[in-house]
């Protein structure tokens, strides 16, 4: 591992919180280009929390990695006390508190999304083994890279050390999607859209919850009354955002996915606002939705602002949500069955109901 110089060595500000070691796998790449320095000026953890990036490529990735390491130096940020770079996940993950897993590899020309789903898994599961021998025993994971819900599964499994309930699937993009939407339709700015719940997987299954958002503080649908519109063009729109965007622009959403990650890591850190909560994907085992257990689905949480949270007892559901929650659960089973080989559940065996790109996996 290269170790690059302490940015600042005068003596830590009395008013600072303890250091805390961030690890960021896909360092080098387009998202973390935008999330790093994001990181670094305070933006996610508070401008009160010193701390060191610990940042892993690929050896084919090394020298751009090395390039972000001297961006990051010359940028003088005060609170970045530290950043060590390198390709092997057993010394950068080492005592990491935060993990956030960025890289993998993308869907091309001619693949099977059961190959990504194996080639994917196998790199969750060596850095799951990296965090469960290296990493803070109570370190938060965040895994972003596609398709997230079953690679944080799979990280899980293979970190048996670390409590599964400290495992996320990014879905708050798609959150925030469906904020944007529902706002722009209502005449309204975003930050009167709450309760916005992403039900299920990272993928053209996901389920904006229409039925539980609020606007104003009032039900979405007495604010927004083309029922239609919400249950057809709204819930397609959010569901195939990232593939359009794609074509418009010619590469998958960076910026906004690394705005995403902060307001992830946010929504953790800071308490979550009385009557509201947030959508991550996170472990089912437990849940009183009536949802499989042993999967990663994105459900409503709220947070004390400890780094812990606690899923939302008090939903609504209907005959309409129940159903196409069901289609997301079913497809996220599929790829559980899948990946079986690499969760320690026998011989993967693939029956996915569908080809559902997920955005950005081409």
């Amino acid at each position: 591992m290269m170790k690059c110089p302490t940015i600042f060595e005068e003596e830590k500000q009395k008013s600072w919180k303890k250091l805390i070691k961030v690890a960021v796998s896909g360092a080098a790449g387009m998202i973390s280009n935008h999330l790093l320095f994001m990181i670094a000026s305070g933006e996610a953890f508070g401008q009160d929390q010193p701390i060191a990036l610990q940042l892993l490529g690929s050896e084919r990735s090394f020298g751009a990695l090395e390039g972000v390491a001297m961006e990051l130096e010359d940028s003088l940020y005060p609170l970045l006390r530290e950043v060590s770079i390198g390709v092997d996940p057993y010394e950068v993950f080492r005592d990491a508190e935060w993990a956030l897993l960025i890289g993998a590899k993308p869907r091309g020309p001619g693949m099977e999304r059961a190959d990504l789903l194996d080639i994917n898994g196998q790199i969750f599961a060596e850095q799951g083994k990296a965090l469960n021998a290296v990493a803070s025993p109570n370190v938060k994971v965040l895994v972003v890279g596609n398709p997230c819900n079953t690679n944080a599964l799979i990280c899980l499994k293979n970190a048996p050390k670390i409590p599964p309930k400290n495992f996320h699937a990014l879905t708050r993009l798609d959150e925030n999607r469906a904020k944007c939407q529902l706002a722009l339709k209502a005449g309204v700015f975003y930050d009167k859209v709450s309760n916005m719940t992403i039900w299920g997987n990272h993928s053209t299954t996901q389920v904006p919850d229409f039925l539980n958002a609020k606007i104003y503080g009032r039900p979405v649908k007495e604010i927004i009354t083309d029922i239609k519109w919400l249950e057809d063009e709204f819930t397609k729109m959010v569901q195939t955002r990232g593939g359009v965007l794609i074509k418009k622009w010619g590469r998958s959403s960076a910026a906004s996915t690394a705005v995403s990650i902060v307001d992830a890591i946010k929504s953790l850190t800071i308490p979550t606002p009385e009557g509201d909560w947030f959508s991550s994907g996170v472990y089912t085992t437990g849940n009183t939705y009536g949802i499989a257990d042993d999967i990663v689905f994105s459900m409503p949480c709220r947070s004390k602002g400890d780094g812990d949270y606690e899923l939302v007892p008090e939903i609504l559901f209907d005959e309409s949500l129940r159903a196409r929650i069901k289609k997301s659960e079913d497809e996220l089973l599929a790829e559980k069955r899948c990946v079986a080989h690499l969760i320690g559940e026998g011989v993967g065996y693939c029956d996915l109901p569908g080809d559902t790109t997920l955005p950005g996996e081409q």
